[in-house]
């Protein structure tokens, strides 16, 4: 998943200029030492961000002087004599704070992936200072009456299509802000938002402290029963870094406990492991998550009645292709009977297979994949450690890449002596169908201490062709275990299913093809920039990209196709445990920002929601709420983790068009999904964009039938 996608409280201005040009830094702030932070990017390419040259004490006076630039930027355009047209105000908001957003971008990588003590410090001055010089532009009166007159004015019928939908975004996101409350209001809500800032940075810095400081130290070696000799390794490597010799160590992270649970054959550190991991920001003491998470709730619910909303979620969801909360509830509720049912079934299959084996044990949480694992065996003879020697990362990372010039013509070429800022980060540059460059890829696919776990994309700059042609820089990062010194990286096939993903928004990046920076790439509503990541998923599984990607580590020879014919007919395995531990985090999710009416105790909330949406007991939700970056490290997906089901919606129906077509390679429907979906960025509404690529709005149907639930008629 991306960070920070299109959401009011770390977007828009700071927003849209990842241009590489822009205005100098005060001379009065870099009097004294020049701070490579605030200068222009230099180099190739239009320019690349100097990771090189960064240090951490830097990032304070270098954000405090963007501010300022960015604030004289903002005072110039509000308080023109001229009467306001779009010329003579939006297109200087978007060349407005290109500084701050150079840095911005840099101070984003460190936050997520060298996020060290002295780090952790500046985070928590500096978030409430941006927060609050966010709202000191939206609260901003001059300037949004500036605004209010570009988008409410006759003349913006002679506009371009383009040129209307910047003037509508700027306008609704100005309002949304509180634009239009009296100045108490105003004031109020300045300062909830900068209140919320210190409880997201709070809540991601215990989060990551638990990540890194709570691990499970494997002693014996009969205790690595059932685990990968790949994961041995792993964890041996992993121990060692830590000092300890001729021991092991799991991370409490879910890309080093996940794997464990699949496949130790030892019951009481799989419940060890998944104590451990799912307790992460949930104990007693200074970083217990959850009275953070009341204050948030809270606090949302009061800035969204501020702001005329009857709750924080009708706030979020207002500009989403859902529209509402009630739209995305029964889009949830549609799927949460099949799943829970399907859930069933599961749990049946993988009790009779412990009880074959004598177990004695009912299905706890903690046997769900080690069961399911064996149950996929046994129904489809197929076993993930048959499938992940083919599955090494870097031919996965090629395989990527040629279904990209497959279906829309990329090229990828290796690059050395870029600026980066870790060793293990490598650089790529991205050509079009006619050698045109297009912009650079970053991957930063390793663990290491001070990196959030998970996935994500980022881009350090979008595309443009506002003043001039700025081509995008885009990153993927990921959190792999490194293998022994020589030896591939081996994965299993939801992290390469994961690793596809994320690519399918860098891909929304790459091949942005707008004007305005605003407008660009994947600043998108959230239920609607998952549509390029999940479809990008289904190219991993296509017979074209396994036989010549997925070679066996060792003898390199390619995946038979027997194999492929079985994860083929595994599909829908396991979509019950799927669906539910996603559909459960959902509507607790929206549950929890209806609610803000009351005071909320997590401690209760969370498992009383659970009961009534009569959540099955071998399960527990993906992302238990002190633990769910997604809604309290930042507010991306805050009342709208529900939109990852809303975009596979579209996802299927999307597959479907491909397959109508003749198959998943299909140039015509790579085309249409290139311009309509891949290259549109926010320039139409999204509704509109999928109906220009699919000639019609997307239903339930292909969702059911992808899932393999029963389809409703």
């Amino acid at each position: 998943m991306k960070p920070i996608d299109y959401i009011l409280a770390s977007t828009v201005l700071m927003i849209s200029p990842f241009g590489a040009e822009g205005a100098n830094a005060s001379a009065s702030a870099t009097a004294q030492a020049p701070i490579p932070l605030l200068a222009e990017w230099k180099g190739p390419y239009g320019g690349l961000p100097p990771f090189d040259q960064v240090r951490v004490s830097d990032f304070k006076p270098a954000l405090t002087a963007a501010m300022d630039e960015y604030r004289a930027n903002i005072q110039a355009i509000a308080q023109l004599s001229d009467p306001p047209t779009f010329e003579n105000t939006l297109p200087p908001l978007e060349r407005a704070g290109r500084t701050l957003a150079r840095v911005q971008a840099v101070y984003g990588v460190w936050a997520s992936t060298l996020s060290t003590p002295d780090f952790q410090a500046v985070e928590q001055e500096m978030e409430p200072r941006l927060a609050a010089f966010r709202d000191e532009i939206y609260q901003n009166e001059k300037l949004f009456r500036r605004i209010e007159a570009v988008y409410q004015s006759p003349e913006k019928q002679k506009l371009s299509s383009e040129q209307q939908r910047l003037a509508w975004l700027y306008y609704t996101t100005f309002v949304r802000a509180g634009a239009k409350l009296n100045a108490a209001d105003k004031a109020r809500v300045a300062a909830i938002n900068q209140r919320l800032a210190t409880l997201y940075t709070t809540f991601s810095q215990n989060l990551l402290a638990d990540e890194e400081g709570q691990i499970t130290v494997i002693q014996r070696s009969e205790d690595l029963a059932g685990l990968p000799e790949a994961m041995r390794k792993g964890a041996a490597a992993d121990a060692a870094a830590r000092g300890l010799s001729n021991q092991w160590v799991i991370a409490n992270t879910r890309s080093s406990a996940e794997p464990f649970l699949v496949y130790s054959s030892s019951r009481h550190l799989r419940e060890e492991v998944w104590r451990r991991f799912i307790s992460r920001g949930d104990h007693p003491g200074a970083r217990d998550n959850k009275p953070l998470i009341s204050e948030i709730v809270q606090l949302r619910g009061e800035r969204a009645r501020l702001l005329g909303y009857p709750t924080h979620a009708h706030w979020r969801l207002e500009n989403t292709m859902a529209k509402t909360p009630a739209q995305s509830l029964k889009l949830m509720e549609a799927v949460w009977k099949p799943a829970v049912a399907r859930v069933r079934e599961e749990v049946a299959d993988m009790q009779k297979i412990a009880d074959s084996e004598g177990a004695g044990i009912r299905i706890a949480p903690w046997d769900y994949r080690y069961y399911a694992e064996k149950a996929r065996k046994a129904k489809y003879d197929l076993d993930e450690n048959e499938v992940k020697p083919y599955l090494q990362l870097e031919k996965l990372r090629e395989g990527m890449f040629w279904a990209a010039g497959q279906l829309y013509g990329l090229v990828f070429s290796p690059l050395t002596h870029i600026p980066i800022c870790h060793p293990d980060v490598r650089v790529w540059e991205v050509k079009g169908p006619n050698g045109q460059h297009v912009g650079l890829w970053y991957f930063d696919p390793y663990a290491r201490p001070g990196k959030r776990s998970g996935a994500w994309a980022n881009a350090y700059r979008g595309q443009e062709r506002f003043e001039r042609e700025i081509t995008p820089l885009v990153s993927n990062n990921c959190n792999f275990m490194k293998g022994a010194p020589g030896e591939p990286v081996l994965i299993s096939w939801d992290d390469a299913r994961t690793l596809f993903h994320e690519f399918g928004h860098a891909l929304h990046d790459l091949c942005s093809n707008v004007r305005y920076p605003s407008l660009s790439g994947s600043s998108v509503p959230a239920d609607y920039v998952e549509l390029p990541s999940q479809i990008n998923e289904r190219w991993l599984a296509t017979p074209e990209l396994l036989n010549r990607f997925a070679r066996h580590y060792q003898t390199a020879q390619p995946i038979p196709q027997s194999l492929i014919d079985r994860i083929k007919r595994a599909y829908t395995f396991n979509q019950g445990f799927a669906t539910t531990e996603f559909l459960a985090s959902a509507l607790v999710d929206m549950r929890l920002h209806l609610a803000t009416h009351q005071p909320i105790q997590p401690a209760d909330f969370e498992p009383a929601e659970l009961e009534k949406l009569g959540m099955p007991a071998e399960i527990v939700m993906r992302h238990r709420l002190p633990q769910f970056a997604h809604l309290f490290a930042d507010e991306s997906y805050s009342a709208g983790y529900y939109s990852y089901l809303w975009a596979d919606t579209l996802t299927a129906d999307a597959a479907e068009a491909f397959l109508e077509a003749g198959g998943l390679y299909d140039k015509a429907v790579a085309s249409r999904f290139l311009t309509h979906i891949l290259s549109a960025g926010n320039t139409v509404d999204p509704a509109e964009g999928y109906r220009r690529f699919r000639g019609r709005d997307a239903g339930i149907a292909a969702l059911m039938r992808d899932r393999g639930f029963p389809v409703p008629e």
